[in-house]
């Protein structure tokens, strides 16, 4: 397909927050990977357009400057005209949230996120409060499983993904906490689902991500019980809200039957042995038909 006809995504960062390896980490990955037997990789976030010329974030990350630097497509053209459309966010995380803040040189800032978001930035981490000091802020609220009019040519609908994952902030809001984006292109009917964080695969979300041509999914841990051997963390990887991806019920098990044309893993922490190329677990993803990202992957449908 001609890449100026589809929608385009690029992977800006794929790892989970830290980024990898993280600064303070001495694990094996992240020594392998300072060591040069893995790649580095900025933390999560994607870029999408519909035609090259208006783009929309997926997250802003605290390497949003850097990813916007060694990407083109989202270099200001005159003046300070950006072609940086837009922000939706999936959720409240730091990692995911953090990069708001180092965009406040914004003439005005289109946010999409939800009400649950929304409260949690502005009366939890107070990210939105202090932008708002700095430059405008049009936010529009994402409804999900209602539409997002973004840009011709591309669609845009969030779905709520369930979790458990505590109310940092306790604002008392769960519904709206965690989405996922489903994404097509009006023209070819192609279709894109980003998922970075997702606890467990639902019935519902079945219903999101059956027969798309394209899942980006959190990768986080390979094993469930990964941070908790390591002596990093006291909890597993579900109980922190990211379904593993070893295991007989965890993505790699479940995801085949789902009919997706190309998944991708993305958000995967310094700890995950699937960021070294030849390591066991990788082998075992591409011997599934199955990839991992890497940062400035781009996927187009």
């Amino acid at each position: 397909m001609n890449g100026s006809a589809s929608v385009l995504l690029r992977v800006l960062g794929s790892a989970a927050g830290g980024g990898s390896p993280q600064w303070n980490c001495g694990c094996p990955v992240c020594a392998a990977v300072r060591s040069g037997a893995g790649l580095a990789r900025t933390q999560s976030s994607v870029a999408v357009s519909a035609d090259r010329r208006r783009w929309f974030l997926i997250n802003a990350s605290p390497d949003v400057r850097a990813q916007i630097e060694v990407f083109p497509g989202l270099h200001p053209r005159d003046d300070r005209t950006t072609p940086l459309e837009a922000v939706l966010l999936t959720d409240a995380e730091l990692d995911h949230t953090l990069g708001l803040l180092l965009l406040r040189e914004a003439r005005a800032l289109r946010l999409y996120a939800t009400q649950a978001v929304r409260k949690t930035l502005f009366d939890g981490s107070g990210i939105l409060r202090t932008l708002e000091r700095y430059c405008p802020v049009e936010w529009h609220a994402v409804i999900p499983d209602a539409g997002l009019a973004l840009a011709e040519g591309l669609s845009c609908r969030a779905f709520d993904v369930p979790t458990v994952k505590r109310d940092r902030f306790a604002t008392g809001v769960d519904h709206g906490r965690v989405v996922g984006y489903r994404l097509a292109d009006e023209r070819s009917g192609g279709t894109l689902v980003y998922l970075p964080g997702v606890q467990s695969l639902t019935p519902a979300l079945h219903v999101e991500i059956e027969g798309c041509d394209c899942l980006l999914i959190d990768g986080t841990c390979w094993r469930d019980d990964e941070l908790v051997r390591l002596g990093l963390a006291g909890k597993t990887s579900r109980e922190m809200g990211h379904l593993p991806i070893d295991g007989p019920d965890g993505s790699l098990a479940q995801l085949p039957s789902l009919g997706v044309g190309r998944t991708i893993f993305v958000h995967m922490n310094n700890t995950n042995p699937v960021l070294l190329e030849g390591a066991p677990e990788r082998r075992t993803v591409e011997e599934s038909g199955m990839e991992v990202a890497t940062d400035g992957l781009e996927v187009q449908v």
